[in-house]
């Protein structure tokens, strides 16, 4: 496990890190154990052992999903993050250019006693959304 500082700051950053690095057990290891993750039409997925599962399920379906943060506003214990979210959608392992998506991203994170306990999505899903229904 990579050191990482204690603010809410430093951990949301390793929480980036280990997303762009796909590493499910990692994203899983900086997660409270009520974890609360919050997509962008509101659905809520709680627990760590679910999330683990979750983030697994997405890194097959998008490898190559990565998180690049311009702006970060920090105030602990939340943390505001914005950039882009990017990847190519997969089928059957493929990474076919035209696969390939990007979208603004705002994260909320919220981190008690040096973890993630709450990570909130705002990202407008029909980039992937477009790939998925006609991708190859």
């Amino acid at each position: 496990m990579e050191s990482i500082g204690t603010s809410a700051e430093s951990i949301a950053h390793a929480f980036v890190r280990a997303i762009n690095r796909q590493d499910a057990e990692q994203v899983a290891a900086l997660m409270s154990p009520t974890h609360r993750f919050i997509d962008s039409l509101g659905k809520v997925i709680e627990g760590r052992e679910k999330m683990r599962e979750g983030w697994a399920a997405y890194f097959r379906m998008v490898p190559d999903y990565s998180v690049a943060i311009e702006e970060i506003y920090p105030s602990d214990p939340v943390v505001i993050l914005l950039g882009v979210a990017q990847g190519t959608y997969s089928r059957e392992g493929n990474l076919n250019p035209e696969n390939r998506w990007q979208t603004p991203v705002a994260i909320r994170a919220l981190v008690e006693e040096g973890l993630v306990a709450e990570w909130r999505v705002y990202a407008d899903n029909e980039p992937i959304r477009k790939v998925m229904a006609t991708g190859k």
